[in-house]
């Protein structure tokens, strides 16, 4: 049974859940510093080479990156329960189960585009841009550059892959449905185009590597939120 909280009280409880997934995130940046320079390895073998610095500074610089990012990812399935937890009284019994299954959906659909992007598209993109010096100059990586640009490709899929969830969420609370989603196929086949192309080499291999998974993810996304449609019409039906 739901029951409605008052308007302080539901401030109150977001402040406290807030205050957990903010020490949470500190906490687990933290404890990915412990063990960054387990990471720095782990990641910088793809380089090929080793990387320099400019300066003491930009040690920090990389640390902090990286264990900011692992903080990120550990508090992704910590933020998703506290949000679980404060829309709870809102929901219905059937309603929590469905909303307490996002939880680890969306911490393993991030996990999975950062995959994706670190395992396919960045070695792609890494040895493209570093064949168009040609020789024709003397190269020196420096690590805050590599790891900057290895962030700046990977962290927007981990976003990106979350899209299946937070459709079916909309969908859930009746914002989406797939008549919505199917009208808005052809502009979003062309946003999700253009970010593969920007992203991606000049080449047609490339960007159909890119653009495939993301097309088939809005796919997938329309099928969940026609199947949650399809639910929310007979439940409709059914109690009317």
């Amino acid at each position: 049974m739901s029951r409605e909280m008052p308007f302080l009280e539901h401030l109150s409880d977001l402040r406290r859940r807030l205050l957990i997934v903010g020490v949470s995130l500190v906490l687990s940046v933290l404890i990915c510093f412990l063990f960054v320079d387990h990471i720095y390895q782990l990641l910088a073998s793809r380089s090929g080479e080793k990387l320099a610095i400019l300066g003491p500074g930009d040690i920090l610089s990389i640390y902090v990156k990286l264990s900011a990012v692992g903080g990120i990812a550990f508090t992704i399935p910590i933020a998703a329960y506290q949000a679980w937890r404060f829309v709870v009284p809102a929901l219905q019994e059937r309603e929590r189960k469905v909303a307490l299954m996002y939880i680890p959906a969306l911490f393993l659909l991030f996990l999975l585009g950062l995959s994706f992007a670190y395992f396919v598209l960045f070695p792609m993109m890494y040895h493209f841009v570093l064949g168009l010096s040609n020789g024709n100059f003397d190269l020196v990586i420096t690590a805050n550059d590599y790891f900057t640009f290895m962030l700046n490709l990977c962290l927007p899929f981990g976003l990106l892959f979350e899209l299946p969830v937070v459709v079916l969420f909309l969908s859930h609370l009746g914002i989406l449905n797939p008549h919505r989603l199917a009208k808005m196929r052809k502009p979003a086949y062309l946003v999700l185009s253009i970010i593969s192309i920007t992203i991606t080499p000049p080449d047609f291999l490339s960007d159909v590597m890119v653009i495939v998974p993301l097309i088939v993810l809005y796919e997938i996304s329309i099928s969940i939120s026609r199947l949650i449609h399809r639910k929310r019409t007979q439940e409709s039906a059914l109690s009317s």
